[in-house]
């Protein structure tokens, strides 16, 4: 598609300075007719220096104020894009993680929902639902947010399942991440459809979040709450535009 006759113009980013986050930046960012808007604790670092001119980047470390500063954006955003995360590791305890992964993406849900943005996209987990998975605080974390975005009725709910997140970290608390990262590629290069089973590069699962707010945005998304489960992220994250 022409970028010239993109279905949205307007987006907000939350979660812009990690893994799959700064991918989706990038994503937007090439797309010259789209005006990106990020809320974070730190400034962004696209991949084009100087920072493009259709990149608003706001930064305020009190994340009590982002659901407000959403709510005052001007115009309002069309869609908006939660990849936001951390680990108990980073966050210190499991009370602290909920706080970021499940309380605040719900916040964040509601303040979109509130200012009349069209489609939310959040990014999940895969394996989340059904026991044990369900029981498991993390993937309580995810579901609650998942229907948390489901009740809230937007006019397209993107939810995106994958598995192991692959490619080159920064934070610290993700040792272990690192090594599964290190352990798929090793079984990438004996048998790829078993490692597109388990995980998934970070910019590939970027590429299908964006195109899939782009298929919702041409109305044309299979539902009004949609899945993309991890072969689903596979085929819209290799897909061009």
């Amino acid at each position: 598609m022409s970028t010239l006759n993109y279905p949205f113009s307007t987006t907000t980013l939350f979660g812009s300075t990690g893994l799959v986050g700064s991918h989706i930046l990038n994503n937007l960012l090439s797309i010259p007719s789209v005006q990106t808007t990020t809320i974070s604790r730190r400034a962004p670092k696209p991949a084009s220096e100087p920072s493009p001119q259709n990149l608003t980047a706001l930064v305020d470390a009190d994340v009590n104020t982002w659901a407000p500063k959403l709510l005052t954006l001007s115009p309002i955003p069309h869609t908006v894009f939660s990849a936001l995360g951390t680990t108990r590791a980073q966050a210190g305890d499991v009370a602290s993680q909920w706080k970021i992964d499940h309380d605040l993406n719900v916040e964040l849900a509601k303040a979109a929902k509130a200012a009349g943005v069209k489609t939310f996209v959040f990014i999940s987990a895969t394996r989340t639902r059904g026991w044990p998975n369900s029981s498991i605080a993390y993937n309580k974390m995810k579901n609650g947010v998942e229907d948390a975005i489901r009740d809230l009725e937007f006019e397209n709910s993107i939810i995106l399942k994958p598995g192991l997140i692959m490619g080159e970290r920064k934070e610290e608390g993700r040792l272990l991440e690192g090594f599964s990262d290190k352990v798929i590629r090793g079984i990438g290069k004996v048998n790829s459809h078993v490692q597109d089973s388990l995980a998934q590069k970070g910019q590939e699962i970027a590429h299908a979040a964006v195109r899939a707010a782009e298929i919702a945005a041409e109305g044309k998304a299979p539902e009004r709450y949609w899945i993309l489960e991890v072969a689903d992220i596979v085929r819209h994250g290799r897909t061009e535009k």
